[in-house]
């Protein structure tokens, strides 16, 4: 079972306070029964909303992760073949001083002497 993310714990704790002052204000009990059992109500909507709230969604690194392990899983062992590799990234040269486009745009190259 995955750990609660800070966010769900937030929900759930504020739940369970808020939600025990107001049952607490609307009901007007003085008894210790029923302030034990609107501790015990607001303990169980605190942790429905901690349950349910929806986590965090993962970056790019856990996309990643994710992405990975799905195409591992699909390739069967050493039965992968060549074109499931990814494309490597194209390199980009870098323009030499003598092919910088001039300020009205149009490219200037000196002639070699």
């Amino acid at each position: 079972m995955p750990r609660p993310t800070p966010a769900q714990l937030a929900y759930g704790s504020a739940t369970v306070v808020f939600s025990t002052l107001a049952m607490l204000l609307l009901s007007q009990t003085r008894t210790g029964v029923g302030i034990v059992v609107i501790a015990l109500v607001a303990l169980g909507l605190g942790l429905l909303v901690a349950l349910t709230a929806a986590p965090a969604p993962r970056g790019a690194r856990g996309a990643r992760r994710r992405a990975a392990r799905t195409a591992s899983t699909a390739r069967s062992g050493d039965e992968a073949s060549a074109d499931s590799t990814p494309p490597r990234p194209v390199r980009i040269p870098r323009q030499s001083p003598r092919q910088r486009t001039h300020t009205a745009g149009t490219a200037v190259r000196e002639r070699s002497r």
